[in-house]
């Protein structure tokens, strides 16, 4: 462990949200921001028919009566902190939602929802965040958590798209608000009061896993009305002698990278799409198979063996073996039953998780039985790559290759035109798909949103069933 004072490196998280200004942002950043939040909209979206939603919107809407925010595309009226935890768990419930590698944090899940949420209920008290405002917090909050990503040199304990999700909405949230350092030190503290966030869920392909991010949404809301009513929350939370990086990192970190960082560019051009519904780290080796198929016109019966050779992040948390009947979290996270749904049907969609019947398909596991898995030697317990492939054929030959990055990441993006054509599919993956008019409107309201007088207008437009 190495690094700053707790003192110096709370102050300077918070001095730089409090410090942020839309002016200050570059026209990468700001256009990142618009690409980032189209695809977050977009997989919350999607999201609306995952796993298990119907059950849980039953249940957090009897946790509480109120007419704040709204739960996207389904419409219900709910207190902000309940809308944030279903939306939240929509975002990320299909594995779609884009992540920062180096963090290895999805920041938007958590940061989008409790910030739309947060918009909804101050333009029903009229004061609506205008689109100004909501790009500078987003920024401010998506640097918070994953630069306190960052800053972890340990293997992962707690799952940190939950954990420093929350901070980093506390961040955007407090923001939003336009207090000073030592408001956002407050709300931050409040919120890390309540963190939560097990890696036994990811462990098991528990549906619990995105409601972690969920209830860190909630977290921050409620972090912000505690600050705001004047309740003095902890100050030394991020490494404190029970700070995050001692207590959920393990002590394993060092701030230095992560300070330095926030007298760059905004995180947010950091972040990585997700291409696939599925663990990013599962994500390698479609595009080795992806790549060497279309280069070579090779079919999936010609190839007899996919040796993945992978660092100690990918081969521990997506390793898992592949089995019968397996629950949709789980196929997701298991790279070879991802790689044996891409070898089956030469693609992996939303589709290709979303019933038994599907994840039970012969073929698949069948395709699956190809893929072997080394660990390899890279010392970061964090890096998703290089990853290596060697693909064996049924006549004896094979072909090796080297991912420096996996497709999606920065240096690997999706252009503009790739997550406009992700953004329309996730858009007819709903529980009810949004039709043309609806997809344009999103579309256009998120490329101007710096024009936006409210924000909270984008809400709507997510809705099945618009008044028109």
């Amino acid at each position: 462990m190495t690094g700053p004072s707790a003192t110096s490196a709370i102050d300077r998280f918070a001095s730089h949200v409090a410090g942020s200004r839309f002016e200050a942002l570059s026209a990468e950043e700001i256009d990142k921001a618009k690409t980032f939040l189209l695809d977050t909209i977009g997989v919350g979206i999607a999201g609306s028919s995952g796993a298990s939603i119907d059950t849980l919107r039953t249940v957090v809407s009897s946790w509480g009566a109120g007419d704040e925010a709204t739960v996207w595309v389904t419409g219900e009226r709910l207190p902000a902190q309940l809308a944030a935890i279903v939306n939240s768990y929509q975002i990320h419930c299909l594995e779609f939602d884009c992540v920062h590698e180096g963090a290895v944090v999805h920041p938007m899940a958590t940061v989008i929802s409790a910030m739309m949420a947060h918009a909804e209920r101050r333009s029903a008290a009229g004061r609506p965040v205008d689109g100004r405002t909501f790009l500078t917090a987003l920024c401010a909050g998506v640097d918070v958590a994953t630069l306190v990503g960052v800053a972890a040199t340990g293997p992962l304990r707690f799952f940190r798209p939950a954990t420093a999700g929350g901070l980093g909405a506390a961040a955007a949230l407090a923001r939003i608000e336009a207090m000073d350092a030592s408001g956002v030190t407050n709300v931050m503290g409040a919120a890390y009061s309540q963190t939560s966030g097990t890696m036994q869920a990811h462990a098991e392909g528990s549906t619990l896993l995105g409601l972690q991010i969920g209830f860190n949404a909630r977290a921050a809301l409620g972090a912000l009305d505690l600050a705001a009513a004047g309740l003095r929350a902890p100050h030394d939370i991020i490494d404190g002698q029970y700070g995050y990086l001692r207590i959920i990192e393990g002590d394993q970190f060092d701030l230095a990278p992560a300070l330095a960082a926030l007298d760059g560019p905004s995180q947010i051009v950091e972040l990585a799409h997700k291409p696939f519904p599925s663990g990013r780290l599962t994500h390698g080796v479609v595009d080795a198979l992806q790549s060497f198929m279309a280069d070579t016109g090779v079919g999936a019966d010609a190839i007899a063996r996919v040796h993945c050779r992978v660092p100690p992040l990918v081969y521990r948390l997506v390793g898992r073996p592949d089995k019968p009947e397996p629950e949709a979290n789980y196929a997701k996270l298991c790279l070879r039953f991802v790689a044996g749904t891409f070898l089956a049907r030469g693609r992996v969609d939303v589709p290709d998780f979303a019933s038994a019947e599907m994840r039970n398909d012969p073929e698949v596991h069948r395709q699956a039985a190809k893929v072997e898995m080394e660990l390899d030697d890279n010392p970061d317990p964090n890096a998703l790559d290089p990853q290596s492939f060697t693909i064996t054929l049924t006549d004896g030959s094979t072909r090796a290759m080297t991912l420096d990055h996996v497709f999606g990441h920065p240096a690997r993006p999706l252009s503009a035109a790739q997550n406009a054509e992700k953004f329309r599919r996730c858009a007819g993956y709903g529980r009810a798909p949004l039709d043309e008019a609806a997809i344009q409107a999103l579309i256009a309201a998120v490329a101007t949103i710096e024009e936006a007088d409210d924000v909270a207008g984008l809400v709507p437009l997510t809705l099945a069933h618009r008044e028109t």
